[in-house]
């Protein structure tokens, strides 16, 4: 076997392996690139490097799962910039973070509405057989499992609580 051949299949391999959102993820940033959309590409850039730091840190390729926390932990981030900058009377930067929110909100899956977190945590509730506080770290295991990054931790944590309370 040539080394071009051996070398196809290597990169092949990598490409299977390959989560679909890194594979969005890269694909964007090259539209970017190609369009000469510079503030896209920063944006994309920057993710692509978190995500590179804990591939290298972990030794694994990371999930759709794992990119979409880092995601959520990015958009966390941008809201908590957001916040100190229209304190601080920023409102030029508070524009830039509130774009790069609206470009790293594309990528992660719809939310769900507060009704279907409803739904599905009192489905836990009842599964779990969940009776009061007590039991607030099974459903909320149970609940952050099974929504993920479509909700977040602190409305799941809401819902379980007022549903463990009735």
């Amino acid at each position: 076997m040539e080394l071009l051949e051996i070398k196809q299949k290597v990169f092949q391999a990598e490409r299977d392996y390959m989560s679909d959102l890194k594979e969005r993820l890269q694909s964007d940033l090259k539209d970017a690139m190609r369009q000469k959309d510079t503030f896209k590409r920063d944006v994309v850039r920057f993710v692509m490097s978190a995500i590179k730091q804990i591939e290298v840190d972990e030794r694994k390729e990371l999930s759709d799962a794992d990119i979409e926390a880092i995601l959520v932990k990015q958009i966390k981030q941008r809201n908590d910039s957001i916040a100190q900058f229209k304190e601080g009377g920023r409102e030029d930067l508070v524009e830039k973070n509130e774009r790069e929110l609206e470009i790293l909100r594309s990528y992660l899956p719809e939310p769900m509405s507060e009704d279907e977190v409803r739904k599905i945590v009192s489905e836990i509730i009842a599964q779990t057989g969940a009776a009061g506080m007590k039991d607030m770290g099974k459903v909320m295991g149970a609940a952050k499992a099974k929504i993920g990054s479509r909700a977040e931790g602190r409305v799941i944590n809401a819902i379980a609580k007022e549903l463990l309370n009735s």
